[in-house]
């Protein structure tokens, strides 16, 4: 459903500035990729992964979520060099009993 890195201590989960580019922008999406990409839409991309990760995964309701998110869960740039920029959202397994 979406990138998805595990290790042994942490999920590591992965948003872009569009999921697919080639196929979302069209034919001109090499070109249009570069104006139309943001960090903004790839942290927007991955902190709904990541709430929704956390929601089927870990039973937690919306705000139980969101909550744990802002107070547990580090983000960082991925990726910027190919135009459809990358954020990655990083949760420690440590937070849930039997993990």
């Amino acid at each position: 459903q979406y990138p998805l890195l595990e290790t042994q201590d942490e999920w590591v989960l992965h948003g872009f500035s569009f999921a697919n580019y080639l196929e979302e922008l069209g034919a001109s999406a090499q070109q249009d990729i570069y104006a139309k990409s943001s960090v903004d839409l790839a942290l927007r991309d991955a902190y709904r992964k990541t709430r929704h990760f956390l929601m089927t995964t870990q039973g937690l309701s919306e705000d139980e979520a969101i909550s744990l998110m802002s107070v547990a869960t580090d983000f960082g740039v991925t990726q910027v060099v190919d135009g459809n920029w990358g954020v990655h959202a990083i949760l420690k397994k440590s937070l849930f009993a039997g993990s």
